[in-house]
């Protein structure tokens, strides 16, 4: 995470710097660079699950009560992404809002960084998690003429963390853009993008596989630091690596234990492996019309090919071959009069093994 962040900054701070560009003199001070921006920071919260009795009769009937602690969020960030124009401008930015948006390829302004920097701390139904967006993006256009003009381009770098979808990924990609004539409202984009993130293919429990398909379990949880004793009476002892009597009998080790023995192992043998890049080919497109009585905002990228590189840990070897990730996301709206308006909305995303998406719909009827 910290040589992602020295990237971004150092990206950031080369864009803001005093330069040269196609013979134009092109200075941009700080203040330029963070003009119309958004500093906001917010903290939410809320009641999660109820409380909830639970019984057992191990020694007697005995009553306890599993509590679930509210909910919560802290976040802060700061951005500049020109709004489209079906999106609230007047409202205050507190985080809960589903900003499917961010996640379009194109944006509304051209020849301007745009950027989101956003971190959320957050706890949800007794879990924490941490979840990061940053951004940067900037769309080159020198006015061309023609249709298809190589200085007409997309970069864009950003680097997303979703610890709900266990989704964490640092991604850059150099495109460019062609607006056919038939269709004004129509992008489409090609070029390269590069990814960095954990081997998501990689199997730790493959090398405890035996033979007839069976997880050789016990031994693993040997080699972590936990014991058995066979005591002389024929019972049964579990324990932690710590020493503390974890089961007392096969069933509750199997159902109770291991499934944790398994998470916990799974969990330390990912990260103690390196990232690993990969370089594919990024194909996308972006449909943006808008009135003040329906609008329509789609987008897609499509990566087809992806460059193997050997490495042991290439997501080629468990994919056995070529994969196809890609993302894609809509904004509609259309008010039928003054009175009755649908909507829809929503992002869906498929990298490697991981996937995550979000999506509202509904009915607005306003009463005057």
């Amino acid at each position: 995470m910290k040589k992602i962040a020295i990237v971004i900054l150092i990206i950031l701070t080369s864009c803001a710097a005093p330069k040269k560009c196609c013979a134009q003199d092109t200075k941009i001070s700080l203040k330029e660079l963070f003009k119309f921006g958004t500093v906001y920071g917010a903290v939410n919260g809320g009641t999660s699950l109820s409380d909830e009795d639970a019984y057992s009769v191990t020694n007697g009937l005995q009553t306890s009560v599993i509590e679930t602690p509210y909910d919560y969020s802290i976040l802060f960030g700061v951005r500049k992404i020109k709004k489209f124009g079906y999106e609230d401008k007047e409202r205050f930015k507190n985080g809960t809002e589903n900003s499917f948006t961010d996640a379009a390829t194109l944006g509304r302004w051209n020849n301007k960084i745009e950027f989101l920097f956003q971190g959320e701390y957050k706890r949800q139904q007794g879990e924490t998690f941490l979840d990061q967006r940053h951004m940067i993006r900037y769309i080159g256009d020198d006015g061309c003429s023609k249709n298809f003009c190589l200085k007409e381009y997309i970069i864009k770098v950003e680097y997303v963390e979703d610890g709900f979808a266990d989704i964490k990924y640092f991604e850059a990609s150099e495109r460019l853009t062609y607006t056919p004539e038939q269709i004004k409202n129509l992008t489409f984009n090609f070029g390269a993008a590069q990814r960095l993130a954990e081997p998501y293919g990689y199997d730790p429990l493959a090398e405890w596989l035996l033979s007839n398909g069976n997880l050789h379990y016990t031994e693993l949880a040997l080699q972590q630091g936990y014991d058995v004793l066979f005591n002389g009476d024929g019972s049964v002892e579990y324990l932690d690596p710590s020493g503390n009597q974890v089961a007392t009998s096969t069933e509750v080790w199997e159902a109770v234990v291991i499934p944790e023995v398994l998470a916990n192992y799974s969990e330390k043998k990912r990260n103690q492996l390196e990232n690993t890049i990969q370089h594919s080919i990024v194909i996308g497109a972006d449909y943006y019309k808008y009135t003040k009585k329906s609008w329509l905002h789609a987008w897609g990228n499509v990566m087809p090919y992806h460059y193997d590189a050997g490495g042991e840990f290439s997501y080629h070897k468990y994919n056995e071959g070529q994969w196809l990730d890609y993302s894609a996301g809509m904004v509609f709206g259309h008010w039928f009069n003054k009175n009755l308006g649908v909507f829809i909305e929503g992002t869906y995303n498929k990298y490697w093994n991981r996937e995550w998406h979000g999506f509202s719909a509904g009915i607005n009827y306003r009463v005057f």
